[in-house]
């Protein structure tokens, strides 16, 4: 049995030694000539005004699960919609029930305050 794995491992093995051999021929032949200016930090054209590390207000993220949580509820609908006509009545009502929980989801946020930027 397990000589049916022996392509994928040659495969793993043959794509990481390439990869090692890369990384190690880059550092090696590669061109080392630092200076000020390429060390210095870059930020859109102009000279780095903050801290890298500054904190993001927790906001940031929730639109950002709001817009993944939607992204999916897509990704959900639209093979569902493909098939509408074949699973019948009982698709339809657990399709609404999903969609129901999202906006009571989003409303919540909403009622929250967490969509508003000061």
């Amino acid at each position: 049995m397990l000589a049916e794995y022996w392509p994928v491992l040659l495969f793993l093995l043959v794509a990481t030694g390439i990869g090692v051999a890369l990384l190690i021929a880059g550092s090696l032949l590669g061109p080392k000539r630092p200076d000020a200016e390429k060390l210095s930090p870059y930020e859109c054209g102009f000279e780095a005004f903050e801290d890298a590390r500054m904190k993001f207000d927790v906001r940031y993220y929730l639109i950002a699960i709001l817009f993944i949580i939607f992204d999916l509820e897509i990704a959900f609908l639209f093979p569902w919609a493909v098939v509408f006509t074949k699973i019948g009545l009982i698709a339809l009502i657990e399709m609404a029930l999903f969609l129901a929980l999202l906006v009571v989801g989003f409303v919540y946020i909403w009622k929250k305050g967490a969509l508003e930027w000061e």
